[in-house]
């Protein structure tokens, strides 16, 4: 074969695996000119339209749409240019239909009802920009205006959910669950005033040195007590409930009394919501991190104590 060979269609078609029709749908379209036509008038081509045909159904093959792949073999654009463009393209395609595959897989493993089937299916027809939405709305609902300092940006990044590109299906399910809580108005105005004790506690009392934690002063003072099975209406559990309350004082600036147990009480009867430790729990599973330790029974332990001190006596 030299340079001056001309082909029929019909040889084209042999030499490329192409049918007649393909290639005279190309030819009519400029993707593959002939260079010559016989004396009956027919196109033939040279060898340079076997190399333009195996790059078009390549192309093809790759999903490149006809104008770009003109553009293309009349090097308008670089394939390298094209490629790039179509290799994200792609990349963006295989996120949607992991996300799909995993949804799909988790309705045939839940036996899910219509409602939850449905609710899948929005799911996998979210973008990424919408999921994020729907986490910023939440998260604006609860720390809207309170999150000038730098512990809530803090804490607001520790309850954002990450769903990666390719979830597996405890991933899924555990997003949705945790979309569908996030709607909660309830749920929404508890984790609201949670917020709003915290930020009344970061800019009252004493502000010398740093602030710890009620949650995490709970966990140290009252986990030897749990572990070692103390009755929290027993005298053996003062000294703790003492411990906590002057923590509190300490918080609040106020003087340690009955008003400030059962604020405290209070307080920790809103944390221990079940539906915050069902979230916490669930952002564990959608971001890949280990299980948070459940702080409910020592959230109890404090209630039932507090509470035993601070009754009105008959």
């Amino acid at each position: 074969m030299n340079g001056d060979t001309l082909y029929t269609i019909g040889e084209l078609a042999r030499r490329t695996g192409l049918t007649v029709k393909t290639i005279r749908f190309y030819s009519d379209r400029g993707i593959v000119a002939p260079t010559d036509r016989s004396p009956a008038g027919y196109r033939r081509y040279n060898a340079d339209a076997i190399a333009r045909l195996d790059l078009v159904r390549t192309l093809r093959e790759l999903g490149l749409d006809l104008p770009t792949i003109r553009k293309v073999v009349d090097r308008e654009l670089s394939l390298r240019e094209v490629a790039a463009a179509h290799a994200e393209a792609l990349a963006v395609q295989i996120r949607v239909l992991s996300l799909r595959h995993a949804v799909l897989t988790a309705v045939a493993e839940r036996g899910s009802t219509p409602k939850e089937t449905e609710l899948m299916h929005q799911l996998a027809q979210h973008s990424e920009d919408e999921r994020r939405r729907l986490i910023d709305d939440f998260l604006e609902a609860v720390f809207g205006g309170l999150d000038a300092t730098p512990a809530f940006a803090g804490v607001m990044r520790s309850m954002t959910p990450e769903l990666p590109t390719a979830p597996d299906v405890e991933q899924v399910q555990a997003w949705m669950e945790l979309a569908e809580l996030s709607r909660d108005p309830d749920f929404r105005s508890g984790v609201r005033r949670m917020a709003e004790d915290h930020a009344t506690e970061q800019a009252r009392g004493d502000t010398t040195g740093p602030r710890r934690d009620i949650a995490a002063t709970v966990r140290d003072l009252v986990g030897p007590a749990l572990a070692t099975h103390i009755d929290p209406a027993s005298p053996q559990a003062d000294p703790i409930v003492a411990a906590l309350a002057v923590h509190y004082a300490h918080v609040l600036g106020h003087p340690d009394d009955i008003g400030l147990r059962r604020r405290l009480a209070t307080r920790l009867a809103n944390i221990n919501d079940p539906r915050r430790d069902r979230y916490l729990r669930l952002l564990a599973v959608v971001n890949g991190w280990p299980p948070p330790e459940s702080l409910a029974p020592l959230f109890n332990w404090s209630i039932e104590a507090l509470s035993a001190r601070t009754r009105p006596t008959p």
